[in-house]
């Protein structure tokens, strides 16, 4: 090995610690290995057959995101498991919205200074998460960038790519007014809104993230933290049964900015907000925080994280499917998002 490596420590670069990482990151990434993978780990590019699928007519679909100020929470609290799931369950859930089914997933993870334990928290979450869904972790970066991030913290982000068969991808395209908008629930903020919620429960309130809030039967770090939650399962069987004509993944963004990113020239969406109730963390912010209704709508998932337009003669066959699904609106004619009973 050639001398000089200490001063690229000296600088903020420790080369035999992410030697040492990148060793335990290659054997999670082993685990979510899938028969189309044809690279052997550590090379240069990852190499996915999609010949080898049988899919008639594949067409690949891609995404990339980040956590967030998420994160930001997760370094306050020490608690880091979730992250990674995070990341790869927005993902899964974003391609979603085409109908396309995940293939694999790529990862940057960047800090100011490699922490191995928090590191292989965050690539062993988001290894099970890749696990679970059937995709591939078909390799990543972790960088080590000195004086870029403050002590103690990091930035996540990743890339995903899904196929689907040109004829099932779903567009929106063949919605109408009439058709029913069903919903299915979030497990809490997921991945959206942190720089307001900080703002409000840290810096306004001066709340502990160690505080036991009652409302949610956790502390208010156990509440923040829950993970995204990943709809692949549930929408793969409506999928299978041709019962969706539109798909939106509630993000950032809220309903305001999701619902017509799916819905074709001349439709707009009516939301009953009386036909479930927002999760007890969105009650505090909007009570604790006075947020405006209509802003809670625009930022958050409300509770609703993840939305399904079906044709009115199929909306009982779909909730047959997935009980879970919630008549919440339906399809107008017009261009705008109007949410009664708030």
């Amino acid at each position: 090995m050639p001398d000089g490596s200490d001063r690229y420590a000296e600088a903020g670069v420790h080369l035999d610690i992410l030697d040492a990482l990148k060793t335990h990151i290659v054997a999670l990434t082993r685990k979510t290995r899938r028969p189309e993978v044809l690279s052997r780990e550590g090379a240069f590019g990852g190499l996915f057959a999609i010949g080898s699928l049988e899919i008639p007519d594949p067409v690949l679909v891609s995404s990339m995101d980040g956590v967030g100020t998420k994160i930001k929470i997760a370094c306050l609290s020490g608690k880091h498991s979730g992250i990674g799931a995070d990341i790869v369950n927005h993902s899964i859930n974003d391609i979603l919205t085409c109908g396309a089914q995940p293939l694999f997933f790529m990862d940057y993870l960047a800090s100011g200074r490699v922490d191995p334990q928090v590191i292989a928290e965050v690539i062993g979450s988001l290894a099970d998460a890749c696990v679970e869904s059937g995709m591939a972790l078909l390799g990543g970066e972790t960088a080590e960038m000195p004086d870029m991030y403050a002590g103690g913290e990091y930035d996540l982000a990743g890339c995903i790519v899904g196929v689907v068969s040109r004829n099932k991808i779903i567009d929106g395209q063949s919605i109408r007014p009439g058709d029913r908008i069903l919903g299915l629930t979030s497990n809490g903020l997921h991945t959206n809104g942190y720089s307001l919620v900080r703002r409000i429960f840290l810096s306004e309130l001066q709340w502990s993230l160690d505080r036991y809030v009652e409302e949610f039967q956790s502390t208010l770090a156990e509440e923040l933290l829950r993970p995204h939650r990943s709809y692949l399962a549930e929408i793969t069987r409506l999928l299978r049964n041709n019962l969706v004509q539109g798909l939106a993944h509630i993000t950032g963004g809220g309903f305001y900015g999701n619902l017509p990113r799916i819905l074709p020239d001349g439709c707009g969406a009516r939301i009953d907000a009386n036909a479930w109730e927002p999760l007890p963390v969105f009650q505090r912010i909007q009570k604790l925080g006075h947020v405006r209704p209509e802003e809670m709508y625009r930022v958050f998932n409300m509770g609703m994280g993840f939305l399904v337009v079906v044709h009115p003669g199929h909306s009982e066959s779909a909730i047959e499917e997935i009980p879970e699904l919630l008549p919440i609106g339906e399809v107008i004619s017009g261009k705008e998002v109007v949410i009664e009973g708030i």
